[in-house]
């Protein structure tokens, strides 16, 4: 948890820096996410600042756009404060399943919200830093971006609406960024359709004083445009969709494990990833990239809640987190162990639904007629 004070050498008290601030800059709300030390991780109450602040936004005449930055130069975002979430989990579950329903009503406000936000990332975005921008209307990537969702490493499920665009991305390409929670480059997410603009951090400023003075966004973005050029994933792209279009985990891996020649080594370590992640991760994790194919993102939202609530009464998150951010021991003891202990009805109770407990968002015509 983060202290509200920090003491400074003489003995006296100071307030600690605000971890997000909201500022006017000209016509653009500028909004800086300022938890450097923690890589900008999104806390409760930087997403409850956020839920507040974009409604208002929406109604403000002399607001043009929103501009998403971040301090700092190591991360843009390194996901969620996972550590605060398990720890209400532990002391009070109905706490810890309140801050996700806030996260993924949060999403949805992005969403729907009426004005341009642009999001200038220039560094690693993860979980919930996908979350507050993914959604947004404009995407800017430093030379530093790196992207990933590696949720299934530390026992949950790649949330914050994130398996709506996985299931939509060409040759199970989400799925296999789903499942291992690689990373990938600007390249690959401008190819992804994950950004919409390559632009040096450099001209960032140049972006933010133009914004300010009401310049057309997508002039302002287009003129500083950068091609990135070809991706990482390109030369396995055929590989990719060929493993990781299989109907289970188990045959995902059974066909990487077959590949021969050039490419061996790559399949391997890709299999070695994934029989690191918590089993019963990546059964989810699959089932719900393939279902969310058929829904919008409203209804994936709620879905993400129900699964949410459902690894919070489970083991594996909590063990992941504890293994990989609290110990930092990188041996996660999951269970069950194995993937095929996993059972098909296992997975299926995990997307029951919950009855009154359902997580219920606002259709996208009750959020507009709330001017957000």
């Amino acid at each position: 948890m983060t202290s509200n004070t920090h003491m400074q050498a003489e003995g006296s008290v100071e307030a600690a820096p605000e971890e997000l601030l909201v500022e006017a800059k000209g016509s653009c709300a500028l909004v800086t996410l300022n938890r450097p030390r923690a890589l900008n991780a999104l806390n409760t109450a930087m997403r409850a600042k956020l839920s507040e602040a974009f409604p208002r936004f929406a109604r403000e005449a002399q607001t043009y756009c929103v501009v998403i930055q971040s301090a700092g130069d190591r991360a843009f975002c390194a996901g969620g404060d996972v550590r605060e979430i398990v720890g209400w989990g532990r002391d009070d579950r109905e706490r810890a399943r309140l801050a996700f329903k806030d996260e993924y009503a949060l999403n949805w406000l992005h969403e729907c919200f009426s004005k341009p936000t642009i999001s200038l990332i220039d560094g690693a975005v993860m979980g919930s830093g996908v979350g507050i921008t993914l959604f947004g209307t404009h995407r800017v990537a430093g030379e530093r971006y790196r992207f990933a969702m590696p949720e299934t490493a530390i026992g949950l499920f790649p949330d914050v609406g994130t398996a709506w665009a996985l299931s939509r991305m060409p040759n199970a390409i989400g799925m296999y960024l789903g499942l291992t929670g690689r990373t990938i480059g600007a390249a690959d997410a401008y190819a992804l359709g994950l950004l919409t603009h390559c632009i040096p951090a450099a001209r960032f400023d140049e972006i933010k004083t133009a914004l300010a003075d009401t310049w057309p966004v997508d002039t302002v973005l287009d003129d500083r445009h950068v091609d990135p050029g070809p991706g990482e994933l390109a030369p396995y792209a055929s590989l990719i969709e060929k493993c990781f279009s299989a109907d289970t985990v188990e045959e995902i891996i059974e066909r990487l494990s077959a590949v021969t020649g050039s490419q061996n080594e790559w399949a391997n370590a890709v299999v070695t990833d994934l029989l690191s992640r918590s089993p019963t991760s990546l059964k989810i994790t699959h089932r719900h990239i393939r279902d969310a194919r058929t829904l919008d993102l409203r209804q994936t939202l709620c879905v993400d809640y129900r699964l949410a609530c459902r690894f919070l009464d489970a083991h594996d998150f909590y063990e992941g987190v504890r293994a990989v951010l609290i110990d930092k021991d990188g041996h996660p003891k999951w269970h069950p162990a194995a993937i095929s202990d996993v059972t098909e009805q296992m997975v299926d109770n995990y997307f029951v639904p919950m009855g009154p407990d359902e997580m219920v968002l606002p259709t996208r015509p009750e959020m507009q007629a709330a001017r957000v």
